[in-house]
């Protein structure tokens, strides 16, 4: 039997989809001819607990323990455990869309037990009036899990938690000792059914590599925890970890007990790292000839990072591949009613990557000296086609999440066309800089093409801080940008930000008028406060004196370095303002509350805003038309029309005309054209539909055509009422 490879996603990262980083070396390793298997122990860990075998054992170990010193809370849903072992395995089917019926019963009200999660419903309720009756027994559901949650957390284990396993340990850990601590001790209640899946897959696989991708603080523990149960129990495999988490917290890493654990870290892109481990393990290369790779030897941690292969051109990388993972058996819920948010943790999404790194690499609280960020690569809008449609395939998924730093718009358009070119029925959303190339044209192909969603960072809405950030945007660009996609039907998330260095109480007033006049002339749909944290490889944090704030922590230690804490001296006490901001930000989303003062927000003074009541409407109103070049591309998006020709009597005299009668799906429309023009049409909207096009049309060659047909002066035609027509019909230019 040929050597086999086993890729893990220790617990917790989504319950609705799996984290993709396995899929995408698993597909690397397709390219080899390397066997692998992979397995997201999250979710086999959830589904075993919140199962009736599974919740037996939470409370039967409750109670041997006793249940004196637990809370109020914790009690009811003890004293209530008969309800949720008769309930929890129809609603963990409800949400792996396996028993959608159940949902009437759910929103009844008698079914489900009911814990301090459920104390919110009151004051969530207006908000499930545009939620349907599966969406709002979904939220319900998530509720009640949260509850048994809660109980294991208090009784069992306290680093529980559905997205995240001991995350404060992981967290801006410079030190290791809390780790190590926990790790030499007892298992907890949750490690026990994670090294029950772990030997599962091990019997299974059979492998002699053990690959763990740790994106997250709160995968780390389980990473460790994977680790030191095979290196105890089957020594003969190599343990390796990657990921985001290692990628930037882990960079000058200096503690041996880690490789207690584990055998070898590698930093940044996995795939070249990773062939030369395999190579090395293989006998067919020196240890000294790895690639950014962190192991011990003599008993002292070593950065080897020897091998003269450059990294595999993202093209070269394969497509994901998901084969292993229990796709259908994910669970979609909805925590809150933040629109992004839901996408977040609501169904099943194919990742995919348009480009590899970032095309902008200049924001100043950025970790773009990383090469996660730093090296930009896209790849051809065919490629990703030909990728997406592989997972179609495997999956029998059509929703996508191009998981970006900042999707480039040029590409963006170039896989819409290719979309539509393919005649692909898809549904995708992504991550973008607010550019004033999103033109209200090229937003209605990206509609077209299937885009839902779009999420970006206005961070903090000040324009003299998002200079000083370098984000290359202003307000009024991004409002402008917003508007383009909300009036194509594409919902608009913004990444909003406080406690920038130097920023002042009025600055962060200004940012939330800013932001309520957004929402109030319906540009953003969604969005996020986030509290500013300064890292260690963003610019901010390798030169803080560059933008007036001190470091003063921690101290580097032989462990993590990545969270940096810092003094603001010409700033605001910025954590204060939290909870208004948060709270105001929900009821705008909801779109209520414009007319409250902002000071109503807050239980101390603000300042006045400074920001004129309708700036954002009066930047909405300037209009920013884009050059049209040479080479624009002209698309129709619509159907193919029909010429019909009839005639009229006009002082006596029979007179030909003619109209084109276009058929779309939500309408039929008329334009009134003469038969020349008209007959030219028919013919040219053949050649702008994009999946009929053997060459694309550009602007330069739609003139010529026109001109060729003797149709008068070209630029008159462009500014006439049938252009405008055709214009709002569905003809684009982007």
């Amino acid at each position: 039997m040929s050597k086999s490879i086993l890729l893990l996603t220790p617990p917790f990262t989504q319950l609705n989809t799996p984290y993709p980083a396995t899929a995408y070396i698993k597909g690397y390793l397709n390219t080899l001819g390397r066997i692998s298997f992979q397995s997201d122990l999250g979710i086999k860990v959830i589904l075993r607990i919140f199962s009736k075998e599974g919740l037996q054992k939470v409370f039967d170990t409750i109670n041997q323990a006793g249940i004196g010193n637990l809370s109020v809370n914790s009690k009811r849903v003890f004293k209530l455990q008969q309800e949720y072992l008769h309930t929890i395995d129809p609603v963990i089917k409800f949400l792996q869309f396996d028993n959608p019926t159940l949902a009437y019963t759910m929103c009844e009200g008698d079914f489900l037990p009911q814990a301090s999660r459920f104390n919110q419903l009151d004051d969530l309720e207006w908000a499930f009036g545009t939620m349907g009756i599966q969406d709002k027994a979904r939220h319900l559901a998530t509720l009640y899990l949260e509850d048994i949650g809660d109980l294991i957390q208090e009784a069992l284990d306290p680093f529980f938690g559905f997205s995240r396993y001991a995350e404060r340990l992981g967290r801006s850990a410079t030190s290791f000792d809390p780790l190590y601590q926990s790790l030499e001790g007892g298992l907890s209640f949750t490690d026990q059914f994670l090294l029950e899946e772990l030997e599962k897959e091990i019997q299974l696989s059979q492998p002699y590599l053990v690959c763990i991708s740790t994106p997250f603080p709160g995968n780390l523990y389980g990473a460790l925890r994977c680790g030191d149960y095979i290196k105890k129990k089957y020594p003969h495999i190599k343990v390796a970890m990657g990921g985001g988490y290692p990628n930037t917290e882990l960079r000058s890493l200096n503690e041996p007990r880690v490789f207690k654990y584990l055998d070898f870290i590698t930093l940044d892109d996995g795939e070249r790292p990773l062939t030369c481990l395999l190579e090395y393990l293989d006998g067919e290369r020196d240890l000294n000839l790895l690639k950014r790779t962190f192991t011990i030897v003599e008993g002292q941690v070593n950065y080897i990072n020897g091998a003269k292969n450059s990294d595999i051109p993202f093209s070269q990388t394969g497509t994901p591949d998901y084969t292993g993972l229990p796709l259908h058996q994910y669970l979609s819920v909805i925590e809150i009613t933040n629109p992004m948010h839901r996408l977040w943790s609501d169904g099943r999404w194919n990742k995919l990557t348009m480009a590899h790194g970032c095309y902008w690499k200049k924001c100043s609280f950025c970790d773009i000296s990383l090469d996660y960020i730093k090296n930009y690569e896209p790849i051809s809008a065919s490629l990703i086609c030909d990728r997406m449609e592989e997972l179609i395939a495997q999956t029998g998924e059509t929703g996508f999440h191009f998981v970006d730093e900042a999707a480039p718009p040029a590409l963006m358009r170039e896989v819409a066309l290719e979309i539509l070119k393919r005649k692909l029925k898809v549904t995708w959303w992504t991550n973008i800089r607010f550019e004033e190339r999103f033109t209200n044209d090229l937003c209605r192909l990206l509609k077209s093409s299937g885009c839902i969603a779009v999420s970006g960072g206005l961070e903090v809405a000040s324009d003299r801080l998002l200079h000083m950030m370098q984000k290359g945007v202003t307000v009024s660009q991004v409002a402008r940008v917003a508007r383009n996609f909300t009036a194509s039907g594409i919902m608009v998330h913004a990444y909003l930000m406080y406690g920038f260095p130097t920023q002042t109480a009025q600055e962060t007033i200004d940012s939330l008028e800013m932001v309520r006049q957004l929402f109030m002339n319906n540009v953003l749909q969604s969005g996020f406060w986030h509290l500013f944290a300064m890292t260690s490889h963003a610019p901010i944090g390798i030169d803080p004196a560059a933008f007036k704030v001190i470091k003063t922590g921690p101290e580097k230690g032989l462990f993590a370095d990545n969270d940096l804490s810092h003094e603001d001296p010409l700033g605001t006490e910025h954590e204060k303002f939290s909870e208004g901001l948060k709270k105001s930000l929900f009821n705008y989303m909801h779109g209520i509350c414009f007319d409250y003062d902002l000071q109503d927000w807050f239980d101390f003074k603000v300042p006045h805003t400074s920001v004129s009541p309708n700036f954002i409407y009066k930047a909405l109103e300037e209009e920013s038309y884009p050059v049209l070049k040479p080479t624009t591309k002209v698309v129709w998006l619509g159907n193919s029309p029909e010429l019909m020709l009839y005639s009229y009597s006009k002082k006596g005299k029979k007179i030909a005309a003619s109209k084109l009668i276009f058929e779309n799906k939500a309408q039929r429309t008329e334009i009134k054209v003469s038969p020349k023009e008209g007959d030219w049409l028919v013919g040219i909207m053949q050649e702008l539909i994009p999946r009929n096009a053997e060459k694309e049309m550009n602007l330069a060659l739609f003139r010529e055509r026109y001109e060729e047909a003797g149709l008068g002066d070209f630029e008159k035609f462009l500014q006439s009422p049938t252009w405008a027509n055709l214009l709002e019909e569905g003809i684009v230019m982007v």
